[in-house]
């Protein structure tokens, strides 16, 4: 099963101590999708942010070369929307509007619980 990740989904590992690819694994998920807009979007947070969130930043982009990345333009939230949907793919963030945008349009969403443990909250309607 596929599932595109979020900038906030890649930073769990460092900011949770998480590890999310073996979490997305154990949920049954096994092709891991970042839209380019989210690479981006970390290239610009690890020059804004500081401290343990800039090293999040960097940890994050590292990551993101782990997953097949799609070539998209536009706001990341949008273009996360619109792959779910095309690619009948699950989505993993922590981000309240971006969630109640999919839960909206029933893609199913993975979000951490209990600060340890990835968990899918939505499933395919």
């Amino acid at each position: 099963m596929k599932v595109i990740i979020d900038t906030n989904g890649l930073m769990i590992p460092v900011q949770f101590n998480v590890d999310i690819f073996e979490e997305l694994k154990r949920l049954g998920y096994d092709r891991f999708i970042v839209p380019l807009s989210v690479i981006r979007e970390l290239e610009t947070l690890q020059k804004e942010l500081k401290g343990k969130d800039r090293t999040a930043a960097k940890v994050a982009y590292s990551l993101a070369q782990r997953c097949e990345i799609v070539e998209t333009s536009g706001h990341a939230d949008d273009v996360i929307i619109d792959l779910a949907l095309e690619r009948g793919s699950a989505v993993l963030t922590n981000d309240i509007g971006l969630r109640k945008r999919l839960e909206s349009k029933n893609v199913p969403i993975i979000c951490l619980r209990q600060k340890n443990r990835l968990e899918k909250i939505t499933d395919e309607v």
